[in-house]
């Protein structure tokens, strides 16, 4: 097949052959419907869309005296949050778990895209109001800085829908750009600008390493849509499906290298260097944005695409799928091992919770190592009893996501706020901090020990779960119990740098002329702080939050397990 064929496959594939602007795709003779019309599927996508038009159109007029970019920043992700949950609660109340493809199949809407928008647009909502209390964007640059922090949230909406390779590309580059310019947002800081360069030069890489990946899959398999790859592969490898097959070398080469890009967005080793420089050149509201957000559009991509290579016939190809699982369990226990590792050396504290998320990046991973594992090593086990391991492998990771974007954020929050204050975020500056603002030092002993994983809170609950799937994955392949051991001894000592925070702003001595702050409980910091901290406390120990978020978690799941 020559390139000309190619292309013109890929066209075929992608367009079909009927016209994006064929009305009938939207239009169902009285109005838009739900079931049938893209752009309703579409509306939150299409709201935060017109949300920077309204920016820009501030900063244009220079009208942000009359219209703050961060009350129209937020009142445009209000909508959209808004929206979603209408989405999310319609579906969840039909039992539909009937995946939808619009706009031609680029993308698809269901219960899963919906759980992720609505993650994603909560965690927006709480950054920018972050944002309003810490003051960084100031007035004049606020439109600049929500406009990059808003595209960027579609271009992770656009991952967690994707349902065609060129989305997947899209996708993770609309989400790096604008990320590009955050974290070199801060003027005249010659730190900042170096962490932006290095990133885009990281990033560049990648995404060259994806593009080619991508290249290598569609030209194989004839086809860029997700949900035809498995049945195109499976006619390509034939009777031979071993690595001495020459299609199936190029195809696994292929899939490594979309692979690539997808471990950038999540930091995982060996595509992680980065994330410390980036995060302690960024100012923390972006370092916690970039920390949470980018790590569950990721992990949304990460599902999809290994799903979408399973299909629904995996016996044929199960050794290959079984090798990628355990690939990605040995990936994750060294991501975890070297992120905790390094952390224990850092003074600074954006740059000890960048190699925290790492580590985190590494738990999490660990999940989808264990669905891999669970679905392609049965060894003829009944398919109910795999799907349901499978299903609580991904309710793992979709829990675990959740009490993640309240710990991490709540953390980063604090280090924001303590920076306003004494104009540092070198952890020895905080010694004797709790005897000043005991608010923010309980704030953030919480996240932190969640973060560690302690009971009650609900990091322990989401590392609980991710641990209880690998060890049932075990049972498929001893490989997931050795991961699940190195996990357990990574928690253990992520113990001792996260305490030493702790040890520093409760029992540390301040020094004499360290600048004395008070933040009253009742103050605008002082509530976002605390709510957070709440929400870390309910999602660990609340029987009334708990339950609901894993039974949504497990429902959400359920809809790639038609099975059970």
């Amino acid at each position: 097949m020559n390139l000309s064929e190619i292309v013109s496959r890929l066209v075929e594939d992608t367009i079909g052959k009927s016209s994006f602007l064929d009305p009938a795709k939207y239009w169902n003779g009285s109005g838009l419907s739900l079931s049938d019309g893209s752009l309703l599927m579409f509306g939150p996508e299409l709201l935060l869309a017109a949300t920077i038009l309204l920016l820009l159109f501030v900063r244009l007029f220079n009208a942000d005296r009359w219209f703050p970019g961060t009350a129209v920043a937020l009142i445009g992700s209000f909508a959209a949050l808004a929206v979603t949950i209408f989405q999310f609660l319609e579906l969840k109340s039909s039992g539909d778990v009937v995946s939808r493809e619009f706009f031609t199949g680029l993308l698809v809407y269901d219960q899963f895209t919906v759980f992720f928008r609505l993650f994603l647009l909560l965690f927006l909502v709480l950054v920018v109001y972050l944002t309003r209390i810490s003051g960084i964007p100031d007035r004049e640059d606020a439109p600049d800085f929500y406009t990059l922090l808003i595209g960027s949230t579609i271009g992770m909406m656009l991952m967690a829908s994707a349902n065609h390779l060129l989305i997947l590309f899209l996708g993770i580059e609309m989400t790096s750009v604008p990320s590009y310019v955050m974290v070199g947002f801060l003027k005249g800081r010659r730190q900042s600008s170096e962490a932006s360069l290095k990133y885009v030069i990281y990033g560049a890489g990648a995404a060259g390493v994806m593009l080619y990946g991508i290249s290598l899959v569609a030209g194989l398999l004839g086809t860029a849509s997700l949900p035809l790859m498995a049945q195109r592969l499976y006619a390509v490898v034939g009777d031979n499906p071993s690595i001495t097959n020459p299609a199936v070398a190029t195809l696994v080469l292929g899939v490594l290298m979309v692979l690539v890009g997808v471990a950038f967005k999540l930091s995982v080793v060996p595509f992680h260097f980065w994330c410390p420089d980036a995060f302690e050149g960024a100012a923390a509201e972006v370092a916690g944005f970039l920390s949470v957000a980018s790590k569950g559009a990721a992990f949304a991509l990460l599902v999809r695409f290994c799903l979408a290579l399973i299909g629904t016939r995996a016996d044929d190809v199960a050794p290959m799928y079984l090798f990628l699982g355990v690939g990605l369990g040995v990936i994750a226990a060294i991501t975890a091992t070297f992120g905790n590792l390094a952390a224990y050396t850092q003074t600074n504290m954006k740059r000890m919770l960048a190699y925290s998320t790492i580590a985190h990046a590494g738990y999490m991973l660990m999940a989808v190592a264990a669905m891999m594992v669970i679905l392609n090593g049965s060894n003829g086990t009944d398919a109910d009893i795999v799907n349901r391991e499978a299903v609580r492998s991904v309710e793992s990771l979709l829990y675990y996501l959740w009490v993640y974007m309240f710990m991490n954020l709540g953390a980063f929050a604090v280090v924001a706020l303590i920076r306003n204050e004494i104009f540092s975020e070198d952890m020895t500056d905080y010694a004797g901090l709790a005897q000043h603002a005991p608010v923010l030092a309980v704030a953030m002993g919480v996240c932190l020990f969640s973060l560690v994983g302690l009971p009650p809170l609900g990091g322990f609950v989401g590392k609980f779960m991710v641990f209880y799937s690998l060890f049932q994955a075990g049972w498929y392949h001893w490989s997931m119990w050795a991961v699940l051991v190195i996990g357990g001894l990574n928690t253990v000592f992520s113990l001792f740098y996260y305490v030493r925070v702790l040890k520093f702003m409760f029992l540390g001595a301040p020094a004499e002329d360290a600048r004395g702050f008070r933040v009253p409980l009742l103050s605008p910091a002082g509530l976002y702080v605390t709510g957070i901290a709440t929400l870390v406390l309910l999602t660990g120990f609340a029987p009334f939050v708990v339950e609901p978020l894993s039974r949504t978690a497990s429902e959400v799941a359920r809809i790639f397990f038609p099975l059970i």
